[in-house]
């Protein structure tokens, strides 16, 4: 049975819709659900995850998601309740979503503003109550042998990964000294300092024995 469905944005990770909000309120163990879907959205958006379509495992539920044209379809249903069908489920939103103006879609800023898409997917969720409805083996009988190309994943690793990203963009970074020819900033202080005077008192020196050298020249030559 479905139990949470969440469509949003890609570009910045923004639910827009969502689907059966009775069931949000009168059964609070599924806002924490609610959350894990909107965690797995801010994931896709941030690039954490590339798939175009992946299940999600969590307790005895799974999410199960598509990527369409920069939009993210996300489910939560049992564990038990058949990933094809899910997937049909999540196409059949997809499609009725493509039938709204994409610049009105685009100019949602707010979370969940997108409630008039809130009652089409209560409409569409009520046609996959009951897996045993003959459109829905029909669904589940269609192209039997092909296999859906979906990966797997749990969702505490993906929270485990999000957790270590976030540790590190929050980690101090130490600025680097900048490296020099003297390897220490004390005897590049040193060298600064007395530089200088060692090169006036070399160039005083050899302008010492140079005078000293032309004199003694001079002095033999006179003789």
């Amino acid at each position: 049975m479905v139990k949470v469905t969440i469509v949003g944005r890609v570009s910045e990770g923004l639910p827009l819709a969502q689907g059966l909000r009775y069931m949000n309120e009168d059964y609070g163990y599924l806002s924490c659900y609610r959350q894990q879907a909107e965690v797995i959205l801010q994931e896709i958006s941030r690039g954490a995850l590339t798939a175009s379509k992946m299940t999600i495992h969590v307790d005895h539920f799974c999410f199960n998601y598509l990527v369409e044209k920069g939009v993210v379809f996300i489910v939560l249903c049992e564990s038990t309740y058949p990933r094809k069908l899910a997937f049909h489920y999540l196409q059949d939103i997809q499609k009725e979503f493509e039938k709204f103006d994409k610049t009105l879609i685009g100019k949602i800023t707010r979370p969940y503003s997108f409630v008039k898409f809130d009652g089409i997917i209560a409409n569409i969720s009520r046609q996959y109550i009951d897996t045993r409805t003959q459109a829905n083996l029909s669904k589940l009988n269609a192209n039997r042998k092909q296999d859906l190309d979906v990966a797997s994943e749990d969702i505490y690793n993906i929270v485990e990964r999000k957790r270590n990203s976030e540790r590190m963009r929050q980690r101090p970074v130490t600025p680097q000294p900048e490296s020099t020819i003297w390897c220490s900033p004390r005897l590049e202080v040193i060298a600064l300092k007395w530089t200088p005077i060692m090169i006036l008192v070399i160039t005083s020196m050899t302008l010492l024995w140079a005078s000293l050298v032309l004199t003694d020249d001079f002095i033999i030559s006179s003789w």
